[in-house]
């Protein structure tokens, strides 16, 4: 079972949990009450950003919707919204409502305000 480490922005641990591979991380951060703001959920509103980092960095899939509504919030350029996939480093923004977990440990990284 894979475990997810939340952090803040400053890098101050918040909690690690455990987690389903297949479920969106959105959902295990609401579930348990963290301060990751949202408002949509369905992945137009780009509030539910974070950063997402995996052991070795593997390329994970993101899909044309959410690299729109990044490149619309200006957190990533046009040269990262043409790839579909970006390595899972904690470089980039990401949205909890798009980020599926995998089979492995991540590390979350949360934005101080929307």
């Amino acid at each position: 079972m894979p475990q997810v480490a939340f952090f803040d922005e400053a890098g101050e641990p918040i909690t690690t949990l455990d987690a389903v591979a297949g479920g969106k991380l959105i959902d295990l951060a609401q579930f348990h009450g963290l301060p990751l703001h949202w408002r949509c959920g369905q992945g137009t509103c780009g509030t539910c950003r974070i950063k997402v980092s995996i052991a070795g960095a593997p390329a994970l899939p993101v899909g044309r919707l959410e690299r729109n509504v990044l490149l619309r919030e200006k957190l990533i350029d046009t040269a990262a919204a043409v790839s579909d996939k970006w390595p899972a480093d904690g470089v980039r923004w990401r949205l909890a409502c798009h980020v599926v977990v995998i089979d492995a440990d991540l590390s979350v990284t949360l934005p101080s305000a929307p």
